[in-house]
């Protein structure tokens, strides 16, 4: 489901730097981190580089980092957001507070640059919590038939996931895995063994501005049948080797094949990152 809907449009007001601004600070720091490694051994002067242009920062920051550790652009402004939210929850000061706004309106910004969004959308999906940040809850539901087959649920878009989606609110790992399982795909099951719970930023692309856990759990149909619904438009079975084109930002071939493992392994032990 849209995040709009799960969590509303938070009414926040924020101060926005020009894009020019925005864009100039970027390539001045490019520049900086050009001479920096760019000193000789002997500590002559560096050779002077021209800036990278803002596009090639971007696609820079945009790639994904083969150490989850390694910052980006992304990650920078995630931790930003972050801190600035707790700052604004347990800040007293009304200028401490004025500052941590401004922290945040920077992240959101940095954001809008790098997805090339605009800042109401990026306010709209970034910055709509209040409290300390932590993150989502997704569940995927993993369902097999007699034939070792999986469920799959065709989206609006045209690609297949797993029947699921975030945790609402009063729902349990467990409760909220059926209760998508059966909206999406019209199956009543069983949440019988949690496969995985996984850091989606380590599998999934593209990236998200705001933290997730993925967690899959193993089910079994015990009844209902497919019913025409707002979100999906058919559900199907696939073998492993005959699986459809992936909504990858929900589920990978990785994480599939993960889920067949855990079907035919009944001592599977749960996957926790």
């Amino acid at each position: 489901m849209d995040v709009l809907q799960r969590a509303g449009i938070a009414d926040i007001t924020l101060h926005m730097c020009s894009q020019w601004d925005i864009r100039y600070t970027m390539s001045i720091m490019s520049d900086i981190k050009d001479e920096r490694t760019s000193l000789p051994a002997d500590g002559t002067a560096p050779v002077h580089k021209e800036p990278q242009s803002t596009n090639a920062i971007v696609d820079t920051a945009n790639k994904k980092s083969e150490q989850p550790s390694q910052h980006t652009l992304l990650d920078w402004a995630i931790e930003l957001q972050s801190l600035a939210q707790a700052g604004l929850t347990y800040g007293a000061s009304p200028y401490d507070l004025e500052r941590y706004q401004r922290i945040r309106d920077i992240a959101a910004e940095m954001l809008a640059v790098q997805a090339d969004m605009p800042i109401e959308r990026v306010r709209d999906l970034f910055c709509n919590e209040i409290g300390y940040q932590t993150p989502k809850l997704d569940t995927r539901a993993a369902i097999f038939d007699e034939h070792d087959r999986i469920l799959l649920v065709h989206e609006s878009d045209g690609l297949w996931s797993l029947p699921g989606g975030w945790v609402d609110v009063n729902q349990s790992v467990r409760s909220n895995t059926i209760k998508e399982a059966k909206e999406e795909s019209g199956l009543d099951v069983t949440a019988d063994k949690i496969i995985a719970i996984q850091d989606r930023a380590r599998h999934n692309q593209p990236p998200y501005a705001y933290g997730v856990c993925k967690i899959f759990v193993l089910c079994t149909r015990i009844g209902g049948q497919f019913a025409t619904n707002i979100e999906t438009t058919e559900s199907r079975y696939f073998a492993e080797n005959e699986l459809p084109e992936l909504a990858e930002a929900k589920n990978t071939t990785e994480q599939i094949a993960m889920c067949f493992a855990a079907h035919r392994d009944p001592h599977w032990v749960t996957i926790f990152e």
